[in-house]
């Protein structure tokens, strides 16, 4: 299987991604930019943690920050950080896995806010890693960063050259490939869904394509008790992944 992505020197704004990556790796944070007409308490606690982890601050005019996060909001604060390499592969994640394995697959989420969602409730369910393919996904960057509030940071990313490859793979090593599909005939809460999961999720309107439908060993639908048709893919993720969470937690049968 393919390494996780090998990302870019980059920036990442917002109180919870920049404390997160201080917390996880303070060595990679170059530097952290707050802006100057900010005193508050969050301020002067993010300004206390960056000293503490012998990280440079400077600071500047919001115009500055904008300028380096293109107009996003920022929040006031921003750093710059060394590139995150890979320090495992899947297969080496999966190999020091002590139990069984919870994943998520994304096929087609290319919007940098969904991804980030994602990221953050993969992270939130416990999920080993989330996989994507790189011809169809959003790649790590600073927006991605901030919607994940720090999950971008924790969670493994992996973007496959072949998901459906991928996906085969998974199934050799006794992980069961369930897919979210609104057309699937069984419900969520109906299926006997095994103990190592990878949940395959499509983008939102489009679906899963052909050949990641036909590598799921299951589909099931998430049952829809209002009028609206659909979920939005991170609220899904959530759902199919707490599901997984829920049944790990019944008594043994």
């Amino acid at each position: 299987m393919s390494r996780g992505a090998k990302l870019e020197p980059r920036v990442v704004f917002g109180f919870h991604a920049v404390l997160a990556r201080l917390r996880a790796d303070p060595a990679a944070v170059i530097e952290v930019f707050l802006d100057d007409a900010r005193q508050d308490a969050r301020a002067r606690d993010l300004a206390a943690g960056v000293e503490r982890a012998g990280v440079r601050l400077l600071r500047v005019p919001a115009a500055r920050l904008d300028g380096m996060c293109g107009g996003a909001r920022h929040q006031g604060v921003v750093a710059r950080v060394e590139a995150k390499v890979a320090t495992a592969s899947l297969d080496e994640l999966l190999e020091q896995l002590k139990e069984p394995a919870l994943l998520l697959v994304l096929d087609g989420v290319t919007d940098p806010h969904n991804l980030g969602a994602c990221l953050r409730v993969a992270n939130a369910a416990g999920a080993h890693a989330v996989i994507a393919p790189k011809d169809r996904a959003a790649g790590i960057g600073a927006t991605v960063s901030k919607v994940a509030s720090g999950a971008a940071e924790l969670t493994p990313y992996f973007m496959v050259t072949n998901l459906a490859r991928t996906l085969d793979e998974l199934k050799e090593r006794n992980i069961w490939v369930v897919g979210a599909d609104a057309g699937a005939q069984l419900d969520l809460h109906q299926a006997d869904l095994p103990q190592a999961v990878a949940w395959v999720l499509g983008a939102e309107g489009e679906g899963m394509r052909r050949l990641t439908r036909e590598r799921c060993d299951l589909l099931v639908r998430i049952p829809m008790r209002g009028a609206v048709e659909s979920l939005n893919v991170s609220v899904a993720a959530g759902v199919v992944l707490y599901e997984s969470v829920r049944r790990r937690a019944l008594p043994a049968r």
